[in-house]
């Protein structure tokens, strides 16, 4: 009877570890920390912004635990597939393009596109770039909107790793004008007061939503985003958030 009852408790202390470490799941998140202000590293190569707040706040309400992780945004989509990670929190823009490969959260951001020039340049609208050397980041929102302008094949896209090295490049004359993500557009000449860039809006720019990524078919997780996401959005915590990074 006893080594029956050392086997038992051995095997219930087994289950009672295994069901401990299932509870305390940590969710893998990848994000391309080069989208201030929405993903960027601080001093200390944390990954920080406002979709880590707004994810992180999410998962709390929701009861999981999230890590984020730094992560190229070319192959970051990969990254769900191969299950090294379980959530892309990257500022992605939900198309029916990636709806094919990818489920989406509920939308937690409205953003459109715009167009960044020189404070002196006679660009005026979005049909003033064809011809013109263009600035995007690879991959974005921003590279397809210029390719539907100017073809896929065009040499005048001019592709870059972030939306900062696209703009830092106008600012050089490398490139004409830049076209992006309103957010990180604004947020970079907030923080570069002297550079003599301005940005122009465009009508047939179409209004987008943020969601967060998840694996196709992952609905388990997907709901408890939603659920998360649906809490802060009713108790005032997501308005919180948006003040802090948008103001009013």
């Amino acid at each position: 009877m006893r080594s029956m009852n050392r086997l038992f408790a051995a095997v219930l202390g087994l289950a009672l570890v295994a069901g401990a470490q299932a509870a305390e799941k940590v969710y893998q998140v990848a994000s391309d920390a080069a989208y201030a202000p929405f993903e960027w590293q601080d001093k200390n190569q944390k990954v920080v912004g406002f979709d880590i707040d707004v994810l992180s706040a999410a998962a709390a309400k929701a009861g999981i635990k999230v890590q984020f992780h730094n992560t190229p945004w070319e192959g970051i989509f990969a990254t769900l597939a191969t299950g090294d990670r379980d959530i892309v929190a990257s500022a992605v823009t939900i198309t029916p393009e990636r709806k094919q490969t990818m489920d989406f959260s509920d939308p937690y951001f409205e953003a459109k596109q715009l167009i960044a020039v020189t404070a002196n340049s006679p660009i005026k609208r979005f049909a003033d770039l064809k011809g013109k050397k263009v600035g995007v980041q690879t991959g974005t929102t921003g590279d397809e909107v210029v390719q539907k302008l100017l073809g896929k094949t065009s040499p005048n896209i001019k592709r870059f790793e972030s939306t900062p090295l696209a703009l830092q490049e106008l600012l050089s004359g490398g490139v004409d004008a830049v076209v992006a993500d309103n957010g990180v557009v604004v947020n970079f000449l907030a923080n570069n007061k002297n550079a003599k860039l301005k940005t122009l809006d465009d009508p047939s720019f179409a209004k987008e939503h943020y969601g967060f990524a998840v694996k196709k078919g992952n609905k388990d997780l997907l709901a408890k985003i939603n659920k998360g996401l649906a809490t802060i959005k009713a108790d005032g915590t997501y308005d919180k958030i948006y003040r802090k990074y948008f103001g009013n």
